[in-house]
């Protein structure tokens, strides 16, 4: 194949004419309709240009499988096995020849998607929706053909028919429609299901459930980056890794149905149980920084550090009751929090995991997070009972702890049997490799890419950019990670920070639902632990199909930014109908107020990390304080002052207990609000 620079989109140029657009309108020489309707022309002859190659290069390749077919045919009748050999290394070289053509297309839709990304923050303007919704349900949609490469499908197809037909299968009249899951494959049609994996992945503009966990990827991998993610991956470690997640949220709401009755046991007041609940989440804004620097070196070490920690907090929590002890509680509790290894969790789906599963894994972590959450209250409703081994008492707040120190201990043992710690000499050499790599590739990006279908380290470097972008200076320094918080928190635009307010926002309000459950239901409604129980596990229960719903349906039918807003006016509701306005509170209006809440911050919870997951710069993709890290410190922080306003608020008295909690949510919730409104045009 030969040099196609022309053809590759002019991604330097339209940035360029972004700015010129950006300047004249500032001046008054054009309105923002005359610039959308020239951008969106320049845009479909860029798309034009690249589609129109593409299907010329799949019928060059097509032809030149046909005229393999032929040979191939001629070889049934008399084989020769020199010549069998001989084709077998032309069907290789078209197949190589393909995967340059699906990093053609990798790459323009890279530059497709950042050039409208660049136009959207410019301008304002949601242009991206209103483009790709056009042109891409359009009966002749050109950005169908970038979007879906259907043709390409059908020519790996042909050439993996014919290789597996060359390959020796004495007496195997089977074909690759017979067998689709194959013992052996030529290693070249391997490299083309993984290309394809990762066009589809950079052609897809929703990936809902995914980005819920937060885990932020790279805008282009590299096949370096890809075999070392094959080489480091081991499907029980990731197994261990979702155990992990799962126990520690069960761990984190087994008690909350009955950390009333064991503060009330201890001597202390029943709203005590905001402090008890509120100790692992005080103890996890510590926890997350060292265990995010700890993944630096190590998985394992970390997740065993967890469990052990973990394992000996139960216990103390358990042990309290006998001892008579309420600070032996909370450091029970504290020593819980400590043991927090979601950063870890989070961490090695992103380093560990490849590419073509990292976003079912992602799926996964959030998937065992919500299935926690719902069998903790719900695992505690069901220990119900009261006897005694020796000294020690077991019963319904004593029995949490003992049935998790269990849990923590089996899944210690299977975690120093099976779990595989990850090469990280790998991972060194592809970051080296990697930063070596990367300017190369960020000038072709810039430029065109001259010569992308040559071999690899061939790229054209008689121009410069002409921008300080483009040096190897400012792009190492644009890729190194944050060193510090605050060096990660000047990393945020002005709507990031928003966002993490919202995230913060919707925290603090689920927490006060939740922690708070327990002394409100029994002192208005007399409830059980039992009742609590089920009550907090069907709100649990809620939050996938809630997730699915969204990620499926509704994101489809309205932008991010609109769900955004509407689910905080939601979740304001939910806080205003729970407010005991009257002498009489019942059941209803607590039970529809608090689903009204829950569920709209599930839905807020979802969109705000989507959107989050796209805009975070980056830099904070990687290290120790990566946007996981902030968000889990948002969220974690805003866990830890909720339980304590519920321990605060418990002074006023029960009867004010609803109504002091609720104030500060109101406030936050109309703060998050206004903050929306102002950013609204800078979501996206």
């Amino acid at each position: 194949m030969f040099n196609i620079s022309i053809y590759y989109i002019s991604y330097k140029l339209m940035k360029k004419k972004v700015r010129q657009y950006a300047q004249q309108i500032e001046v008054g020489i054009l309105d923002r309709r005359h610039v959308l309707k020239d951008f969106s022309r320049m845009l479909d002859n860029q798309i034009e240009k690249i589609v129109l190659f593409l299907l010329e290069q799949q019928g060059l390749l097509a032809s030149r499988i046909a005229k393999l077919n032929e040979q191939h045919e001629a070889l049934e009748q008399e084989p020769d096995i020199s010549q069998i050999t001989q084709l077998r290394e032309a069907y290789r070289a078209t197949g190589q020849d393909l995967l340059k053509l699906l990093f053609f297309v990798e790459i323009n839709a890279v530059g497709l998607r950042k050039i409208l990304k660049k136009f959207d923050k410019r301008f304002r303007y949601r242009f991206t929706d209103y483009y790709v919704r056009t042109r891409a349900n359009h009966p002749y949609s050109l950005l169908q053909q970038v979007l879906k490469h259907v043709g390409l499908g059908a020519v790996i197809g042909a050439i993996s028919r014919n290789l597996h037909e060359l390959q020796e299968h004495q007496g195997s009249y089977l074909s690759i429609y017979d067998e689709p899951a194959l013992s052996f494959q030529d290693p070249v049609v391997d490299s083309l299901k993984a290309a394809v994996d990762r066009v589809t992945r950079s052609t897809n503009f929703l990936n809902f459930l995914a980005q819920h966990a937060l885990i932020i990827q790279e805008e282009l991998p590299t096949t370096t980056d890809e075999r070392a993610d094959d080489q480091r991956y081991h499907f029980m470690s990731l197994f261990l890794n979702l155990l992990n997640t799962f126990l520690y949220m069960v761990n984190t709401y087994i008690i909350v149905p009955t950390a009333d009755d064991y503060s009330t046991m201890l001597g202390a007041p029943a709203t005590v149980c905001g402090v008890v609940i509120g100790a692992m989440a005080v103890a996890q804004v510590f926890s997350s920084v060292y265990f995010s620097a700890w993944s630096n070196k190590s998985y394992f070490r970390p997740l065993v550090f967890s469990s052990i920690v973990l394992l000996v907090g139960n216990s103390m929590y358990a042990l309290a009751l006998d001892y008579k002890s309420i600070t032996l509680l909370l450091v029970g509790r504290l020593f819980c929090g400590f043991g927090s290894a979601r950063a870890v969790n989070r961490r090695y789906i992103s380093d560990c995991v490849p590419l073509r599963i990292r976003m079912q894994a992602s799926a996964g972590f959030v998937s065992a997070s919500a299935l926690g959450m719902a069998c903790g209250p719900a695992l505690a409703g069901l220990l119900q009972t009261k006897f005694k081994i020796y000294k020690f008492t077991f019963n319904q707040v004593t029995l949490p702890g003992w049935v998790m120190t269990v849990g923590w201990f089996i899944y210690l043992i299977l975690l120093w049997i099976t779990f595989r710690e990850p090469s990280h000499e790998t991972e060194e050499k592809s970051i080296t490799q990697e930063s070596n790599a990367g300017p190369a590739e960020n000038d072709g990006l810039e430029k065109g890419l001259k010569k992308p279908l040559l071999s690899e380290g061939k790229q054209d470097d008689e121009h410069g950019d002409g921008e300080c972008d483009g040096s190897e200076e400012a792009f190492e320094e644009s890729r190194r990670p944050a060193t510090s918080i605050i060096s990660a928190y000047r990393l945020l635009t002005p709507s990031i920070k928003v966002q993490l307010l919202i995230y913060f926002m919707l925290k603090y309000a689920m927490e006060i639902l939740l922690s708070e459950s327990s002394v409100i239901t029994s002192y208005y409604f007399g409830w059980s632990t039992s009742t609590v129980a089920i009550f907090l596990a069907c709100l649990g229960l809620t939050v996938l199909p809630v997730n699915i719903i969204v990620g499926s349906y509704i994101s489809n039918m309205f932008e991010d930014r609109q769900i955004l807003l509407a689910s905080e006016i939601m979740v304001f509701i939910g806080v205003l109908l729970s407010f005991k306005f009257v002498d009489a509170y019942t059941v209803p209006q607590y039970v529809c107020s608090g689903l009204i809440m829950f569920v709209s911050a599930e839905v807020l919870e979802g969109v705000n990390l989507s959107l989050l997951s796209r805009v975070m710069s980056s830099r904070l993709s990687r290290g120790t304080y990566n946007g996981g890290l902030l968000s889990t410190e948002a969220g974690t922080i805003a866990r830890v002052i909720a339980d304590g306003t519920i321990t605060l608020a418990g002074y006023l008295g029960q009867s004010r207990l609803l109504n002091a909690t609720l104030l500060p949510s109101l406030f936050i919730c109309v703060a998050s609000i206004i903050a929306t409104c102002f950013t609204y045009n800078s979501l996206y």
